[in-house]
């Protein structure tokens, strides 16, 4: 009996379908308490309204809902997915929205998968077990896939299928897995660039591998080949619509000047020319999207040149946001009264002790999957360290953090488990005399 329970909770489909039933009980219970048209608003972001110029036969455009023309303010697949959502049930109704969030909810269960059998390869069935149970129940990916109509649970989903596919692509050979690693990585990039920072680490460390077994360079350029020719139809696209290159999106400058503009400064600007959301949005409208970014890159870079010091401490804010979720997150957690975001802090501040001590283990026992792990942990942030971060841009390295914190956890329950079974077995012999 006891065999039968333990190998159910090893069951990866068995998590798989907790997870799933966690986040659709969460998604039903919150569609209860919300007005319908405070979840339809929920589309009235850059994803939905280029999904709804897409759906109205206009192209990939408009990411303010606006008439303004062409765009790569997103890369293409997410946008699509929510068009085809539309397409079929209606733009911008409640059954688009339940299609929308169940979507999001099914990328978010399916992570289960990957970060099982990465897991397994890396540390053992135990460690991986309680990795995607880990993952089924964080607070943090059970509200992501209601609350953003965005590509965040899809991103995580491909980060872990990345790092599965990695590992396993460094113990074999042949070219036509090389080249579905290729795709994959396209696919990524074309859901969500910023997962490129650790592209060159990834796909290094697999080559450096691959030639230890003594394999040659030609499957990792194979896969190389693999990732420009999935990116260049939408490069393409981008040329002839802005007559500039711009290989996957084009909002690099407006995410550099969000987190490094005037309102940081020594001397921030008072009302009516505090830099807010509508004054970028209205001088995007006046100036065009090519125009408007090419701007907002100047004057981000001129800020940052500017301001050295000033600059080091929002960097500091950055780093401590994107793994705490706020700048100050003490205040914060002792400041709200919402126990939903007290677990939401709360787990990120454990996943937090829990990756850097994961990593500590990993490296300290020379395991040999140390570095695929470390590098999205290392790069991944990098440009969120620089322009602006929340949670939910970290939410596509969790699947890797909540790994990080199993292979750190399941060592020290195993210690506690033997030191009370050999404290139980002391006791046995009193008992019987």
């Amino acid at each position: 009996m006891k065999r039968k329970f333990a190998a159910a909770l090893t069951s990866v489909w068995l998590i798989f379908f907790v997870a799933l039933g966690v986040r659709l009980a969460y998604a039903w219970d919150q569609q209860r308490q919300i007005p319908a048209e405070v979840l339809l608003a929920r589309f009235h972001v850059e994803a939905g309204n280029i999904a709804y110029s897409l759906a109205e036969g206009k192209g990939f455009s408009s990411p303010f809902g606006r008439d303004t023309g062409p765009t790569a303010w997103l890369p293409p697949v997410y946008p699509l997915l929510i068009a085809g959502i539309y397409r079929i049930f209606g733009i911008e109704t409640m059954r688009s929205f339940f299609a929308a969030t169940s979507m999001n909810i099914l990328f978010s269960a399916a992570a289960c998968v990957p970060i099982f059998y990465a897991g397994k390869r890396i540390a053992g069935a135990g460690e991986a077990s309680a990795a995607a149970w880990f993952w089924a129940l964080l607070p943090n990916a059970v509200i992501f896939p209601f609350e953003w109509i965005w590509d965040t649970s899809l991103t995580a989903l491909l980060a872990a299928t990345i790092l599965w596919a990695t590992i396993e692509l460094a113990e074999l050979a042949r070219l036509r897995d090389w080249c579905a690693y290729g795709l994959l990585w396209g696919f990524a990039l074309l859901t969500n660039p910023a997962l490129g920072s650790v592209l060159p680490f990834l796909l290094g460390w697999a080559a450096w591998r691959g030639r230890e077994r003594g394999a040659n360079l030609r499957a990792p350029a194979l896969a190389v080949a693999c990732v420009v020719l999935s990116c260049v139809p939408w490069t393409v696209r981008n040329y002839r619509a802005f007559h500039r290159f711009i290989p996957l999106r084009s909002n690099l400058g407006v995410e550099l000047y969000v987190g490094n503009n005037e309102n940081y400064g020594p001397r921030p600007p008072v009302w009516p020319f505090n830099i807010t959301r509508e004054r970028e949005i209205f001088r995007f409208y006046r100036e065009g999207e090519s125009a408007f970014m090419q701007e907002e890159m100047r004057k981000a870079l001129h800020f940052m040149a500017a301001n050295p010091g000033i600059e080091l401490r929002l960097t500091w804010d950055r780093i401590v946001a994107f793994w705490l979720g706020t700048p100050a997150p003490v205040s914060d957690f002792l400041s709200t009264d919402d126990p939903l975001l007290r677990a939401v802090s709360l787990c990120s501040a454990l996943l937090l002790v829990g990756t850097v001590s994961g990593l500590a283990l990993l490296f300290f026992t020379a395991n040999k999957f140390v570095f695929p792990l470390a590098s999205f942990v290392l790069f991944f942030p990098l440009l969120y360290y620089l322009a602006h971060a929340s949670l939910r841009f970290r939410h596509p390295l969790d699947p890797i953090l909540v790994l990080l914190s199993a292979i750190a956890c399941l060592p020290l329950v195993r210690f506690a488990g033997a030191a009370f079974t050999r404290r139980s077995r002391r006791r046995a012999p009193s008992r019987a005399a």
